[in-house]
């Protein structure tokens, strides 16, 4: 029988330690007692402190400084969209690949951000204060208030700061149990240094996403300008290019976007019954067209190369974690888990008292969500108009309406701390391919008009006298909201500035905010009140009865995990944690996505066939960790951890020990590309090579 733990499980079992290699430990309560125990490998806070600094949040994955002069490592799909950001329909350089020869030629990613996390303040006294009393709908909105004017002071004393301005973010650890303010010091100036082609980064594509032995060399090399020059970056990890060993110890230091290992059986059963199947219907519809209109010619294909990408892994994802919410057993142990915290807190009268039945409270509001799902998303998260300018012309929209109001009383995601990211993005010279958006929006408002039907007041409104696809053609023959000077003209313009507009997407965008606010309002006071003031009363059991010697939920911060270099057992046979560059060259077929890119078959003579490709750890991760590096006891990059098994995408939910499996690149193959198969000496030796 496979080992199953959940955080609760464990700790009833431990009192208060997760079992096995499991856990995604916050950097202020890393378990380093247990390693040296374990692995005889000392973690002090020097060496925490050394790496936390050299780990970078991007906007869409991790990576790390890996020089002093502001060079970054990550993954090849995670700089896919600066490649294709770069890019034309003529020539994508997400095909072709892309080295600079001098810091000249490198070039700019205009929406990426690199963030470093400085500083971490717990205020979690603060917002329980500011809430203590309220009921649900009420916590939620001073909760936000009180968050956002915590954010807004921490980011104006940082501006007075010797040591410059920093971005402070508010940080949800423990579904609610505990609030921290993240301090990071962040990079808008990224740019790209090199990236092989998209044949050898993601050699096998789809048929081999989540699945092992792999052969990618999924890097790509960014860096950080600071005043138009290279930024100084004094923490960084050293690359070792001789790679790890079978058993070795490797940690892994990055950001996991998401894992929901703390929700209740009832929000389990909402994900299973209605939020993952309905995505899944509609993205896998997306994929088909996608696929048809990439086959309409090599111009169709180069565009829609990035997108299929990111939309056939999210397909994987959710069909995997659907069959992990399927398994009846392990939604019954989650049933245990709770009847066991409840009986607990029973056995002590006050603090029944004061939790009252927050499990109930959840279940409850999760019946709410059901009956409001679907306007909710296509109305509120945009799904009915799915359409980068659309997107545009919501954010025009409402951040006119929203910049208006005092600032702890807009909108979270319009507050002054996020204004500057917003215009960033704005501003961005990205292409806008009309193919795509025709393509995506016909489908929304079509799929929007069957799932709401054709009487809900809004898609009446939309489409009384339009059919879909001639909404769509109107929309995009008339809009100028591609021209990044005409957003922001229109953002630095304001209120005057989009009531003047004749623009049919601000036009469109303006028509349907009243209604996407109106099923939000719904939302946030009926659906996410009532979940946070519940999940805030369970942690608060969990503390009181196990402490805090367990991990939280992933949340995109930054967290560590161990594990050694490991295989498994599939279907009774080992499954070896190494792979080597001449398998990659005899499991070739000559088409993509088998087919190895000219770059590598021409000098494959002088090539080292034994040299390691890719390896499998038993470190925890989830999507998130995408680009983190794989690090040795002695604080050097061994690995860059690009994928899981598929066993791993149940990680989302639970932890199974005996299967789940992290994919990395191993640093003996980064050194042989570098150094034999691309023009990259310069680059090689900043590594640290030579």
């Amino acid at each position: 029988m496979r080992k199953y733990h959940w955080l609760l499980i464990a700790a009833v079992l431990t009192l208060g330690t997760a079992h096995a290699d499991e856990g995604m430990w916050t950097f202020d309560n890393f378990p380093s007692a247990t390693v040296a125990q374990k692995y005889g490998a000392r973690i002090d806070q020097a060496w925490l402190d050394h790496v936390r600094l050299a780990i970078v949040r991007l906007s869409n994955c991790t990576a790390s400084f890996v020089s002093p002069n502001g060079l970054i490592l990550t993954n090849h799909h995670c700089a896919e969209e600066c490649l294709a950001d770069n890019s034309t329909s003529e020539h994508s350089l997400v095909e072709t690949g892309f080295l600079a020869a001098n810091g000249g030629e490198e070039k700019k990613c205009g929406t990426q951000i690199a963030d470093v996390l400085v500083e971490m303040q717990d205020v979690t006294a603060s917002v329980n204060a500011a809430t203590r009393g309220q009921d649900a709908k009420s916590a939620n909105e001073v909760r936000k208030r009180t968050l956002t004017r915590l954010e807004q002071e921490c980011e104006d004393a940082s501006a007075k700061a010797a040591s410059g301005p920093l971005k402070c973010e508010s940080v949800d650890l423990y579904e609610g149990g505990q609030y921290f303010l993240y301090k990071y010091k962040r990079y808008d100036d990224v740019r790209l240094v090199f990236a092989p082609e998209v044949g050898i980064a993601a050699f096998g594509g789809d048929p081999d996403n989540f699945q092992f032995p792999r052969y990618c060399l999924d890097m790509s090399v960014l860096r950080a300008y600071e005043n138009g020059k290279p930024a100084r970056t004094p923490n960084f990890l050293r690359m070792n290019f001789n790679g790890p060993k079978a058993g070795e110890l490797v940690f892994v230091a990055g950001h996991p976007g998401n894992t929901d290992r703390e929700l209740t059986l009832a929000e389990l059963k909402a994900q299973r019954n209605f939020v993952i199947p309905t995505w899944l219907l509609r993205r896998s519809e997306q994929r088909g067209r996608f696929l048809e209109f990439a086959d309409q010619g090599e111009s169709n294909q180069r565009i829609t190369v990035a997108p299929l990408n990111s939309l056939e892994n999210g397909i994987k994802v959710r069909r995997k974690q659907l069959d992990a919410l399927h398994d009846d057993a392990l939604l019954a142990r989650k049933a245990d888990e709770q009847s066991a915290l409840m009986a607990r807190v029973a056995a002590d009268p006050a603090l029944k008292a004061e939790l009252g039945d927050p499990y109930g409270d959840i279940a409850r509001a999760e019946i709410v969500k059901g009956q409001i799902w679907l306007p909710y998303t296509y109305l509120e998260r945009g799904v009915g108009f799915e359409s980068q300018l659309f997107d545009y012309a919501r954010t025009l929209v409402r951040g006119a309406a929203e910049r208006a109001k005092p600032n702890d009383q807009r909108l979270r995601e319009y507050t002054d701390a996020a204004l500057p990211r917003i215009e960033q993005q704005l501003g961005a010279p990205v292409p806008i391919y009309p193919q795509l958006e025709r393509m995506t929006m016909t489908q929304g408002l079509e799929r929007m008009r069957e799932w709401l039907g054709p009487d809900d007041p809004v898609v009446h409104r939309v489409l009384s006298k339009e059919s879909p696809q001639a909404l769509v053609q109107r929309l995009l023959a008339g809009s100028k909201l591609a021209d990044p000077a005409v957003r922001l003209a229109l953002w630095k313009g304001g209120a005057a500035a989009i009531e003047a507009s004749t623009d049919p997407m601000i036009q469109l965008a303006k028509s349907v905010d009243p209604d996407a606010r109106a099923i939000r309002t719904r939302y946030e006071d009926e659906v996410e009140g009532p979940e946070q003031l519940g999940s805030e009363r369970i942690a608060k059991a969990r503390f009181a009865i196990y402490g805090t010697n367990v991990y939280p939920d992933a949340t995109f911060t930054l967290r560590l995990n161990f594990g050694t270099v490991q295989g498994w057992m599939e279907n009774g046979k080992p499954v070896e944690p190494f792979t080597k560059l001449a398998t990659a060259f005899t499991r070739q077929t000559g088409a993509d996505p088998f087919r190895m890119p000219d770059t590598w078959t021409k000098p494959r003579a002088k090539l080292d066939m034994a040299t390691s490709f890719d390896f499998s750890t038993n470190n925890d991760i989830v999507g998130g960790n995408s680009g983190s590096p794989g690090i040795n006891a002695a604080g050097e990059i061994v690995g860059l951890l690009f994928d899981g098994n598929i066993h791993s995408i149940s990680g989302s939910y639970w932890f199974d020990t005996e299967k789940n499996r992290a994919v990395a690149v191993d640093t003996t193959i980064i050194r042989e590309a570098l150094t034999k198969v691309y023009p990259a000496e310069a680059l090689y030796r900043e590594l640290g090579g030579g």
